[in-house]
């Protein structure tokens, strides 16, 4: 169980990490794209 999708992550034990560690890549690709434009 956690936070992935369905209310099981990607690769069981993996998931919450997994999606844990993507969210936070994509917030940050957001946030400095922001600043450049």
């Amino acid at each position: 169980m956690g936070y992935g999708y369905g209310g099981c992550g990607y690769g069981g034990g993996y998931g919450n990490t997994f999606v844990l560690i993507v969210v936070l890549f994509i917030l940050l690709i957001i946030v400095g794209a922001s600043f450049y434009n």
